[in-house]
């Protein structure tokens, strides 16, 4: 597999996406701080799905957290839930584990999380929107879990040091990021050696058009920003990681891609057909070498696994 492809489907600048995503997902938090009752579609919404923050309801995802656990969290976090998966269950987390959670919004993966590693582990949530971080605080002290920290930062410079977490989790997010390549870099570096990268992503299988990329408000909904699949396995590899995994938890068909076209303002009958089955939510894993260097080094060097490097 090569290690390196084109990241071609990227429309926006950096800071023109970052100031999108931020006022979106502000906006979001906002509603639910000032107790309205829908932080996104419905309780169990996503970031996915039609512009996503007009109320309608997603064809993404239903039902991500179930066995019980939605009784441990705040109703106020299951409110702004934007996620396409659950990524705790995923992971497998241990007692005494430190895990961190990319895009953490208003908390939900990282009260389980902490709930998960017990006091002797902690949980980190990174997000750079202040109403998310504000709700996701008030959430953690409504429920008294204190072995967390909610931290303002990107996810493509993740504020904390080379070898410091267990676990990388991430429920829809690595999607929204600008520069994707970055944000699976910081990844591996703040991982400990064997440390395990285990999130929940939307991810295309082949090509999808132009017109969708290039959709604004479909970008913020999660969907013009999914990295191809192939493109995920070579990023993941080009950081360093190995063992490499992208298992799909769900496809969608040109049924449920309906709504989110029409309300993006795209022509349905062509695009309908052209991204039938070619998106998907996936669970996507990874392990950071036992022996890896301390901070990723070159690029080219740093995926030289079997069956990584050309």
């Amino acid at each position: 597999m090569s290690t390196s492809l084109p990241l071609a489907h990227t429309p926006l600048s950096n800071a023109s996406l970052t100031e999108i995503v931020q006022e979106k997902y502000g906006a979001a938090a906002r509603r639910v701080l000032d107790g309205q009752t829908r932080g996104c579609c419905d309780p169990a919404s996503s970031c996915c799905g039609g512009s996503a923050f007009n109320g309608s309801v997603d064809p993404i995802t239903s039902n991500l957290y179930v066995n019980g656990e939605s009784e441990e969290l705040p109703n106020a976090a299951l409110l702004a839930s934007l996620g396409c998966g659950n990524p705790t269950a995923l992971a497998e987390l241990r007692a005494g584990e430190v895990v961190l959670d990319l895009g953490s919004g208003g908390g939900v993966d990282v009260l389980l999380s902490a709930r998960r590693v017990g006091p002797t582990g902690k949980a980190y949530g990174v997000d750079m929107t202040d109403d998310m971080l504000a709700l996701a605080r008030q959430n953690a002290a409504e429920v008294n879990v204190t072995n967390v920290e909610f931290l303002k930062g990107q996810i493509e410079s993740i504020p904390l040091p080379d070898n410091s977490v267990d676990v990388i989790i991430s429920n829809c997010v690595i999607n929204l990021s600008g520069d994707k390549r970055a944000t699976l870099q910081e990844a591996f570096r703040v991982l400990k050696p064997g440390g395990r990268f285990a999130v929940s992503d939307v991810v295309v299988r082949g090509d999808v058009p132009q017109s969708v990329r290039r959709s604004m408000e479909l970008w913020v909904g999660c969907v013009a920003g999914a990295l191809e699949e192939a493109e995920f396995h070579s990023l993941l590899f080009e950081a360093g990681f190995v063992d490499t995994s992208i298992e799909p938890t769900r496809v969608y068909r040109s049924a449920d891609a309906r709504q989110f076209l029409e309300e993006g303002g795209l022509a349905t009958d062509h695009n309908l057909d052209a991204i039938d089955g070619k998106f998907m939510a996936a669970f996507v894993r990874a392990t950071k070498p036992r022996d890896a260097v301390p901070a990723v080094g070159d690029a080219k060097e740093a995926c030289c696994q079997p069956g990584c490097c050309t």
